[in-house]
């Protein structure tokens, strides 16, 4: 039960069907349950997996508005209501572990629903399972298509710098009374708009190197404003999109003045102002473990880590992507320790020993 951390609580009643009558308690919610605890004797009412949850519906009933019912595997229907700070906002998180729980682990779900599954509901459950995988390889390709392409973009803008230093060195080692020496020091017509536009590309959205991007549940301001979409951190910052994939707000890296993790499950994100509201949005995800390892190696000055998650940072561990920019940031740097190497020596060269380095 490791797993089984708990990633937040709400004040609710839950109606007790034998009793006929509602009761006052917590509802609180792990990775891997969902609990109910009375308020007066703090006895638990009502405590199951998420992987038996069939139904997570948003309903009304005669006695009371605003209710959230949750249907198990057996048919046993659970009324909740009166939820702070909203039902939306519980509806939002619980729906989100859940679905999650569902995609990571698809067999665990067909097991705990087996005397109900028929044989095409069990081909439809490894079909959406073969999905999941194709999706998740076209991310891994995706990602590093634009890992070349920034390569790609990185050796083109060092070759113009190259060229620039070789007219300088030239233009260095003319003679003063040279009356063409001015002339070298002009750039080739298309060699500015080609930085320019490689400069435009590397700040491009979508260009640049996606590390991880996970679902999560976004809260702006207030619990009040809550929204499911996504996290997506960049090697220049973060990104945060709703479900349908519009842009809710970009962070750019020296923007951030603030990550504080409150859970190995929910973090917060600000951006301070002088004289006008803060921006700062609060998100919970079940991926949120493996993103938080990647937020503090890049917002390791920035990055704050409460008394109770300290030991989040002893158990830290590098994420492949992680790994997979640090290979690839040497390697550019490698690239270009060689490419100037061998123009020099092309100048020695050409130049019969005349060129010597200070």
């Amino acid at each position: 039960m490791s797993r089984d951390i708990c990633v937040h609580t709400w004040p609710c009643s839950y109606y007790l069907e034998l009793e006929k009558r509602w009761i006052p308690g917590k509802l609180s919610l792990t990775s891997l349950s969902l609990k109910f605890m009375t308020g007066k004797t703090g006895d638990t009412l009502v405590n199951f997996p998420l992987s038996s949850i069939i139904e997570i519906k948003k309903e009304a009933s005669q006695f009371i508005f605003s209710s959230l019912t949750i249907l198990e595997k057996d048919h046993v229907k659970h009324w909740f209501s009166s939820f702070r700070p909203g039902r939306n906002v519980v509806f939002h998180v619980i729906e989100h572990f859940w679905r999650e729980l569902l995609l990571s682990q698809p067999g665990a779900a067909m097991d705990a629903s087996s005397s109900h599954v028929t044989k095409g509901q069990a081909l439809t459950g490894l079909m959406a399972c073969s999905q999941k995988r194709l999706e998740d390889a076209a991310t891994v390709l995706h990602h590093q298509g634009e890992q070349l392409d920034s390569i790609a973009s990185g050796l083109d803008k060092i070759e113009c710098d190259l060229d620039v230093a070789d007219r300088l060195l030239t233009e260095l080692e003319s003679p003063s009374w040279w009356p063409f020496s001015s002339k070298l020091w002009k750039m080739p017509s298309g060699t500015k708009p080609h930085v320019d536009s490689s400069m435009a590309s590397s700040k491009a959205p979508g260009k640049e190197g996606i590390v991880i991007r996970v679902p999560a549940v976004i809260f702006q301001r207030t619990d009040s404003h809550v929204k499911p979409g996504r996290l997506t951190v960049l090697v220049s910052g973060l990104e945060l999109h709703d479900s349908g994939s519009s842009l809710i707000h970009r962070f750019e890296k020296e923007d951030v003045d603030g990550i504080t993790v409150h859970s190995r499950y929910e973090v917060s994100v600000c951006q301070r102002f002088t004289g006008k509201p803060d921006i700062a949005f609060r998100l919970i995800s079940a991926k949120m473990p493996e993103v938080i390892p990647i937020l503090e190696t890049q917002f390791s000055k920035k990055i704050e880590l409460l008394e109770d998650n300290l030991m989040l940072r002893s158990t830290r561990t590098s994420s492949p992507e992680e790994k997979d920019y640090s290979v690839w940031h040497a390697v550019f740097l490698w690239l270009l320790t060689q490419r100037r190497t061998q123009k020099l020596a092309q100048k020695r060269a050409e130049k019969g020993g005349r060129y010597h380095p200070m």
